[in-house]
């Protein structure tokens, strides 16, 4: 589960699927990635597939480091002292579920399902499948993350009938109508938005920060997003929290500067400096109504597209960490007069679904998924219309046929360009792919007969095949979107990828070892602040220049120093340790030491 906020993977034997924890003991990744600067990007799903115009026009205000200068179509984003673009960002991901796998299974893995929104477009599921290429992964299927939670949830409670899976993540939100009978999962309808989730959620809450007149202090948008979501989640469990708080807060996590000083400072100048400043329930719902109302509508309309009425349903699964918030359950049940079923982790359902398909696909079991593609797929035709050979809504893998024919006389191509979209023309889709169909006989306009096939297999992947029919003459095209990543970049990003592997594990180590030697520093320091009168001045001394050598050694390039600045620094420790353990002992043994027990 490759999601915008955090990703698990997980893994399914006799159709009990069970999530793998990270070397930090959790199911749960968060989906950043963080430089030995501190520095750090997060929610790149959200450019996955997309093109800068696509930035420019919807998501300038969310605070990512885009190289405009540098990006032409590709997005690219400032990290590190380089740039990278969202599908290098995501395989750094999906390296570090790979390696969870492998450490949990002993043995090499290259082989997976992988969720996406229900509304990626096929530029965005192309992105994540070369993302999992980098990444040393095959794909065995790309599966609707709301599709991959009905499964689970199906599979789990036994569930049959008419459902709808309600998936809100940090950046995507899909609905989508599922009829589950003795195994068969059967998606009827599918809709959503790609470039909605809990991050607008925290930029409304962001917005509202700036007017309240924050100022006068080094607060950055990365350190006013982290305070919205800290405000969005404590409304999840409370009415009002204090704002002030939380920035006292932020200022212990020395995300503010030693220059503000006081949080006051930080708010509305003019109110007398004792006031608080709340932030309500009532007041975020009034902020986020037009957003929550957008996913209600868009459940509508996917109920409608499905033939369905609302009291058909016999039930709403809620999906992705978003889903906590008390607004969207309340909005869920008002417009269903049905209490949403939130008894499965909303967090890790959707990875547990995966895991299932991945054997059903592998081992193989008893269960069927029939999935559809979210937006229909067609081909400009003449005087720019849009003519849909797949409708949305269809079940996949699908293919369809159509016959054109030439407009003009003599003409010897056709310029066929692939679309994706609902609207009747085509300057408002997507286009997918551009090619001339060359070879064509010179004819009289409307002799020249020309097959079009759409094939879309059952990832969501397009392939375009055009044949003329009086020379049988024949071009067949994968679509690789016209704004994605060529295969000649792809290449050159697996290259360097490998050029760069042992480079990269080098320097890990070494930031890894400087980790380890600052947390060895910060926790003796502690002690003898605590414990400094248990030895005398010339051992303390001793030991606070130990100190000072690891500090200097941090700064080394080399590893080996380093480790070994640590081990000096404990072996010079270890007297003062005993004491320490001595004297916590001698509490519960009457005063004795250790060595006299």
């Amino acid at each position: 589960d490759l999601g915008t906020t955090n990703s698990l993977v997980a893994y399914s034997s006799e159709e009990k699927p069970f999530c793998i924890k990270n070397d930090d003991g959790s199911e749960i990744t968060p989906s950043i990635l963080i430089a030995n600067n501190g520095e750090q990007i997060s929610s790149f799903k959200r450019l996955m597939g997309l093109g800068i115009e696509d930035y420019k026009n919807k998501l300038q205000n969310f605070g990512f480091n885009v190289d405009e200068e540098k990006s032409d179509k590709i997005i690219y984003l400032n990290f590190e002292n380089k740039k990278i673009t969202p599908v290098e960002a995501s395989a750094e991901i999906l390296k570090k579920l790979k390696h969870c796998a492998e450490k949990h299974f002993e043995k090499t893995v290259n082989k997976a399902v992988i969720t996406v929104p229900a509304y990626f477009n096929d530029a965005q599921r192309q992105a994540t499948k070369d993302a999992a290429k980098l990444a040393g992964l095959q794909v065995l299927r790309l599966i609707n993350e709301p599709t991959a939670a009905a499964l689970a949830y199906g599979l789990d409670k036994g569930s049959e009938g008419t459902y709808a899976v309600f998936d809100l993540g940090g950046g995507t939100f899909d609905v989508s109508i599922l009829s589950m009978q003795m195994g068969v999962f059967k998606v009827i309808a599918t809709g959503g938005d790609s470039l909605l989730g809990g991050d607008d959620y925290d930029n409304e809450i962001v917005k509202h920060l700036k007017e309240l007149g924050i100022r006068n202090q080094k607060l950055d948008f990365s350190d006013l997003r982290k305070l919205a979501k800290e405000i969005k989640e404590s409304l999840t469990e409370k009415e009002e929290v204090c704002i002030n708080s939380s920035l006292q807060a932020l200022a212990k996590q020395s995300i503010l500067t030693s220059e503000t000083n006081s949080t006051m400072d930080c708010f509305v100048a003019e109110a007398p400096r004792n006031d608080t400043i709340d932030f309500t329930r009532s007041k975020f719902y009034e902020l986020t109504n037009h957003l929550t109302q957008k996913t209600i509508k868009i459940f509508e309309e996917v109920l409608t597209q499905a033939d369905i009425e609302v009291e058909d349903l016999q039930g709403v699964v809620m999906v992705g960490g978003s889903t906590r918030m008390p607004v969207i359950r309340e909005a869920v049940e008002k417009f269903t007069g049905k209490k949403p079923l939130t008894d499965i982790n909303p967090d890790t359902v959707v990875a547990l679904g995966a895991a299932i398909q991945a054997e059903t696909l592998t081992r193989g079991t008893n269960n069927l998924l029939l999935d559809v593609t979210p937006l229909s797929l067609g081909l400009e035709t003449y005087g720019g219309l849009m003519e849909v050979l797949i409708s949305r809504n269809t079940a996949i893998p699908a293919s369809h046929s159509q016959k054109f024919t030439t407009y003009e006389d003599g003409q010897t191509a056709m310029k066929i360009q692939v679309l994706q979209g609902e609207r009747e023309f085509a300057k408002d889709c997507r286009s997918l792919a551009l090619f001339n169909l060359i070879g064509i006989p010179p004819m009289p306009a409307g002799t020249a007969i020309i097959e079009v096939t759409l094939m879309l297999d059952a990832d969501g992947i397009l392939s375009v095949r055009a044949k003329e029919e009086t020379t049988g003459k024949e071009q067949i095209v994968e679509v690789k979107p016209n704004y994605g990543l060529t295969s000649e970049e792809m290449e050159k990003m697996l290259v360097s990828s490998m050029e760069q592997a042992r480079d990269d594990i080098t320097k890990r180590l070494l930031q890894e070892a400087r980790v380890e030697a600052d947390l060895n520093i910060k926790n003796l320091k502690k002690a003898l602040e605590v414990d400094g009168e248990l030895i005398p001045d010339e051992y303390q001394n001793y030991l606070e220049n130990q100190i000072k050598k690891l500090q200097n050694t941090m700064r080394s390039e080399n590893r080996e120093e380093i480790e070994a600045g640590i081990f000096a620094l404990n072996k010079a420790a270890h007297e003062f340790a005993d004491m320490r353990v001595s004297k916590a002992f001698s509490k519960y043994v009457g005063g004795k030491k250790v060595s006299e027990v």
